[in-house]
């Protein structure tokens, strides 16, 4: 018999907190009752079906709540969300409640079948789809107003009644991946699956991605140094470098593919259904029926959509690329004043005069790469996008558009308008540095010291000297809420595509670039680690196959790349000397070179497989089996349809 949500009792004698919700403080009481009785109601009644409890505290404010779920509510959690998991026959196959005793590790009292992160992934997705049904309005406050199919947690978020909803670290399972990720100075590979299995996927991939781009970089940056110490104006012994550099860009991306395919087919997230996406808990519209899926689900008009991204979010683009550039120009300005200025006092102070508008400018880039963030982030919810990777699709293509403008206009115009290569050199490792050590400060450090310092003066205010695996649970909570939140990965990814432009749009001009990212990513891989375990709060799981449009943005960068490089080799005075009477000539030498090039690339890209043979095997037979159980159970309806 085919278990259905109906029979499923919520009452759970050992109720296992999971995650936290936290509503204003003097929330009406009916608002409350009304929450509360929506996430405990059946999924019939349009309910989450979960358990909630008010978490008790000294001053009794009671805004702040407590989330869990049955083992067996959870289960069939894990077949709605389609969790794969390894079976006995160490193959990998989305999870089904009914065939549960054929997973490997699986019993009915084993609640650690199911990991802490994908407990809590699985109340997230249950919360975001709590959808409006018949109410007009949140009870108690008439002015959040709701319709069919509107988020609830998104109103409530959205009017300020809920203040914010997180999962709770595991303490002891925290302390312990602390040790054997960085809690010692060592030379050797993270541990991403102890890291996929505390924090889910989508961060073990970054932490993934971020260890290999450092090990790929060490060639580049070996080759680099005595490049820079024994050529540095030779610019014709930089072509081999050149190539190196390109062929380089494109062999790591396709064998990254094929390390990121083997990882996630091994975590489950490679075989995971996306096909029938749910829509984003920001979507809203009319509430219709899902033709495919048949589900209902708000409806909103692809039309009214094309119109806010083509009449308002195209413009407001283009206008920001403008100011841009505007600024870049104030930059030269500066960079010509400070010139001027040395050449007046040639003064030691005049010298370091020259690297002030560098450094200037550099900050500057930094600030309006981070507020133009904001804009483009409030621009991609208005344009009310209905799933989430769609979202996300549209963000990163309006944030990277801007960001490489905005970094890199200013190095292609020194490049090739200016045709100043020590200026270019100067700009490049200026704005290299000075953008990662505001980056480490902004992004960790920072946020190290003002959390240090929030968790000594609560802990003086309570009077505690426990230790985080020592405190009680409610002290835990107080602790944890005040945390940062952790926004994704999506500004790590930024930094490590912005690096990649540094160290491969302008290779043959300054080799060190990628010494320079070695070693800030070496010191990136502790600081971020150190700020995911102990400055923010724990995020929720995102299961992921892949690093998403990333991986399409730097296919792009290294394409990009053959063509700067190319003609950069081609402009140098060496090069030139070889064509002495015709440019035409040099022009279409440079241009079959990039040519050739870039088909080396494309071929190679060809050649090598996203997906090892042993992956793919197990794609195919997973696929073949799959088929084979349909066309069983096709038969048996057809046989138990012709005995009738």
């Amino acid at each position: 018999m085919k278990e259905t949500w109906s029979f499923l009792d919520t009452f759970e004698p050992n109720f296992r907190p999971l995650v936290v919700i936290e509503l204003a403080k003097g929330t009406r009481k009916e608002t409350i009752e009304w929450f509360t009785k929506r996430v405990e109601d059946k999924k019939a009644n349009g309910g989450a079906q979960l358990l909630i409890k008010p978490l008790v505290t000294e001053n009794g404010d009671g805004n702040i709540y407590l989330v869990g779920a049955s083992h067996l509510r959870l289960l069939l959690g894990a077949e709605t969300v389609g969790l794969v998991k390894e079976c006995n026959d160490n193959s990998m196959r989305s999870f089904t409640y009914s065939s549960r005793k054929t997973f490997k590790d699986f019993a009915d009292d084993n609640h650690n079948f199911l990991t802490m992160s994908e407990c809590q992934y699985i109340i997230k997705h249950e919360l975001e789809n709590l959808r409006a049904r018949d109410e007009k309005m949140i009870p108690g406050y008439p002015q959040a107003k709701l319709y069919p199919g509107k988020s609830i947690v998104r109103r409530l978020l959205t009017n300020g009644i809920l203040v914010q909803i997180f999962p709770l670290h595991d303490r002891e399972e925290l302390k312990k991946l602390r040790h054997t990720w960085y809690g010692r100075v060592k030379i050797g590979y993270q541990p991403l699956d102890e890291i996929r299995s505390y924090f889910g996927e989508t961060i073990a991939l970054y932490f993934g991605f971020l260890e290999y781009f450092t090990f790929a970089l060490i060639p580049m940056a070996v080759i680099g140094i005595p490049y820079y110490v024994f050529a540095w104006e030779d610019y014709d012994k930089y072509v081999m470098f050149a190539t190196f550099n390109l062929l380089w860009s494109t062999v790591i991306l396709e064998v990254w593919k094929r390390i990121c395919s083997v990882m996630t087919y091994r975590w489950g997230t490679l075989l995971m259904k996306r096909q029938f996406e749910e829509p984003r808990p920001g979507f809203h519209g009319v509430l219709g029926i899902n033709p495919v899926t048949g589900k209902e689900e708000p409806v909103y008009s692809s039309i009214k959509r094309q119109l806010r991204i083509y009449l308002v979010s195209v413009p407001f683009v283009c206008l920001c690329l403008y100011f841009s550039l505007y600024v870049m120009m104030i930059y030269f300005d500066l960079e010509q004043w400070a010139l001027d200025y040395h050449e007046e006092n040639k003064s030691t102070f005049s010298s370091l005069m020259l690297y002030v508008p560098s450094i200037i400018y550099a900050v500057v880039i930094e600030i309006m790469n981070r507020i133009y963030r904001y804009a483009a982030e409030f621009l991609t919810s208005w344009e009310n996008h209905r799933l989430e990777s769609s979202y996300q699709n549209h963000l990163v293509l309006k944030v990277l558009v801007f960001n490489f403008l905005n970094c890199f206009a200013s190095l292609f115009y020194i490049a090739f308008v200016l045709f100043d290569m020590k200026l270019l050199r100067q700009s490049l490792a200026t704005l290299l540095i000075t953008s990662q050590i505001l980056n480490q400060f902004a992004e960790s450090l920072l946020p190290y010291w003002l959390q240090k310092r929030h968790v000594k003066k609560m802990k003086k205010h309570t009077h505690t000297l426990k230790t985080d695996t020592e405190l009680s649970l409610v002290e835990q909570v107080n602790l944890e809420k005040e945390m940062g939140t952790y926004l994704g990965t999506f500004d790590d990814y930024l930094e490590l595509f912005l690096q990649f432009g540094y160290v491969s749009l302008f290779s043959c001009v300054y080799p060190l670039a990628a010494v320079f990212a070695v070693l800030n990513n070496i010191t990136e891989i502790y600081s971020d680690a150190l700020k995911m375990c102990r400055v923010y709060k724990r995020p929720f799981a995102e299961p992921t196959a892949n690093i998403g449009v990333w991986q399409l943005a730097f296919e792009t960068m290294s394409v990009i790349s053959v063509v700067t490089n190319c003609i950069l080799i081609g402009m140098s005075p060496q090069v030139n000397a070889l064509f002495p009477d015709s440019k035409m000539d040099l022009v279409l030498t440079v241009a079959l070179v990039e040519h050739l090039l870039l088909a080396i690339k494309f071929v190679m890209a060809f050649v090598i497989p996203d997906k090892p043979r042993e992956i793919q095997i197990k794609l195919a037979k997973l696929e073949f089996e799959s088929l084979e159980a349909l066309k069983q159970q096709v038969r048996a309806t057809d046989i138990y349809s012709s005995e009738k």
